[in-house]
């Protein structure tokens, strides 16, 4: 089930670090895996602080107005259960990108994220070094506060910068693709029991609702889904695809549209996000879950 862009391609070493950083409890489960949530945050630690904070072109892209928003999480959380009194170690690289048969940009990020062995209750460990999980992000390149015929960038334009020639498959339609030998267990997408009203709780400093509070939402109503079909329930997502296209407010009334389904001995769900008399094939955001036992 492990999606090929989680593969972190031959990169030169300039554009790959490698850091260390210390859990959250709610970072692993009882059982001492780590949640798919709690690996995206390791970006921002490896190819964001170490990479990107100290690139010398960085503030002359930022001086023409383009930035990077993120677009798309493809996570992977492994069965192996580790420490988390102890710090996991991160490595992670970028890499720009153009569109295949298109003239989008991106930059594209890779993390791999490992941690101690063993669990803090009953204690066992700290063992060897183990991978917890891996982390795609994907991201657009956009002028964010320019009109919005004006926004798409296609040219970077910095004096001694590269322009991206390395191809890129830009698929943000695959979050809700039933996977390959997927059985439906919903004959369609379906609205979920209850509308969501975002608060002041679910933003972050950049002013809108943080992108770590839709697969918890989606996951919430997922498992919702799956008790209506009278399905086990203890159970940890370890894959996420999600693709971002519409930020949320606080004061948003929302809704998830999901559709389960059974992938072998493994359950999930593809689902969506809209708001109040938004269009369903417009969605904000859409993602697709895999749980494990």
């Amino acid at each position: 089930m492990s999606s090929p862009a989680l593969t972190m391609p031959d990169l030169p070493p300039e554009q790959v670090a490698t850091t260390r950083f210390s859990l959250r409890y709610e970072d692993v489960a009882q059982d001492g895996r780590m949640t798919v949530t709690a690996l995206p945050p390791a970006v921002g630690w490896t190819v964001w602080r170490e990479l990107l904070a100290k690139h010398p072109k960085g503030r002359a892209i930022a001086e023409r107005g383009i930035v990077a928003i993120l677009s798309r999480l493809v996570v992977e959380g492994t069965d192996a259960p580790i420490r988390v009194d102890r710090k996991v170690e991160a490595t992670g690289g970028y890499q720009l990108a153009r569109e295949r048969g298109g003239n989008r940009l991106f930059m594209n990020m890779w993390v791999n994220v490992r941690g101690r062995s063993g669990r803090l209750a009953p204690p066992q460990g700290p063992g060897e070094p183990v991978l917890a999980g891996r982390v795609f992000a994907e991201h657009i390149f956009t002028r964010l506060f320019a009109p919005p015929d004006q926004r798409r960038v296609t040219q970077l334009g910095v004096p001694g910068l590269d322009e991206p020639q390395t191809e890129y498959d830009y698929a943000p339609e695959s979050a809700l693709e039933l996977p390959t030998g997927a059985k439906p267990l919903d004959d369609d997408f379906l609205p979920d029991d209850s509308a969501i009203c975002f608060g002041l709780d679910h933003t972050d400093s950049n002013q809108h609702v943080n992108s770590l509070i839709y697969p918890r939402l989606f996951a919430e109503a997922a498992l919702r889904r799956l008790c209506r079909h009278d399905r086990r329930r203890n159970l940890l997502v370890r894959s996420l695809d999600i693709a971002y296209r519409k930020p949320s407010f606080a004061g948003d009334r929302v809704q998830v549209h999901l559709r389960s389904f059974q992938l072998g001995d493994h359950v999930g769900a593809t689902a969506f996000l809209i708001g109040e008399g938004e269009a369903a094939g417009k969605p904000r955001c859409a993602a697709r879950l895999i749980f494990h036992p």
